[in-house]
C-alpha cells in the first residue's frame, strides 16, 4: 500500500490538514499524521485540537512514497523551525521521493533549495520566502516529485495532485468524481 505522512505543526491550517488526510485516504493512500512535538494533540490556527497518529520522535518516516506539509501561521513557521521535518524533506528528495507543501509551508522547501529552478506556488505574500523559484501563482504545481499548493480554498486540488503522483491520475479521477469535483 501507498503511504504518505502529514506533520503537524501546532497553529496548522486546519482545512489544508484535514482535507488533504482525507482525500488521501480515499484514494487509497495509508495516511499517518506526526505531530512534531513530544505531544500527539496539536492544535491548529483555529484552535481546532487534532490526536496526531503519532510523534516525530517515535515515528518511522522511512518508507513513505509523499511527506506533506500544510500551511496555516505559526504552524508552517513551526515546522520551518524543526530539524528533524527538515532532515527528513531532505532525504525524501534526494531519494527521489515526493515532498509536498500548500499554503505557506512551501517556504520550508524553499529554504532547503527544494525548489531552485522549479515552479511552484504557495500563499499570497509568502513568495520571496519560495528561494529560486519560478512562483506561479497556480493553484498547484507538480515539478518532478515536488508538489506545492497556494491554499486552504484549494486543498481539493492539492488533494487529488497528490492521489494522482501517488497512486495514478485514474485514482485521482475516481476521487474526484466521488466528491462532485
Amino acid at each position: 500500500m501507498k503511504k504518505a505522512i502529514v506533520f503537524l505543526a501546532n497553529g496548522f491550517e486546519e482545512m489544508e490538514a484535514l482535507g488533504t488526510i482525507d482525500i488521501l485516504r480515499r484514494g487509497g493512500i495509508e495516511v499517518t499524521t506526526v505531530s512534531i512535538t513530544a505531544d500527539p494533540v496539536v492544535t491548529g490556527a483555529h484552535n481546532v485540537p487534532v490526536t496526531a497518529d503519532t510523534t516525530l520522535e517515535k515515528a518511522t518516516l522511512a518508507g513513505a512514497d509523499a511527506l506533506i506539509l500544510p500551511g496555516g501561521m505559526p504552524g508552517a513557521a513551526n515546522l520551518n523551525s524543526s530539524e528533524p521535518v527538515k532532515e527528513a524533506l531532505l532525504q525524501q528528495y534526494r531519494d527521489g521521493k515526493i515532498v509536498a507543501a500548500i499554503c505557506a509551508a512551501p517556504m520550508v522547501l524553499g529554504g532547503l533549495g527544494l525548489l531552485k529552478g522549479r515552479n511552484a506556488t504557495c500563499y499570497p505574500g509568502f513568495e520571496p520566502k519560495l528561494i529560486g523559484a519560478n512562483v506561479t501563482g497556480e493553484a498547484v504545481e507538480v515539478s518532478d516529485n515536488v508538489i506545492t499548493g497556494k491554499g486552504p480554498g484549494l486543498v481539493i486540488n492539492f488533494g487529488l495532485a497528490l492521489v494522482a503522483a501517488i497512486k495514478s491520475p485514474a485514482v485521482a479521477e475516481e476521487v474526484a468524481a466521488g466528491l462532485l469535483v
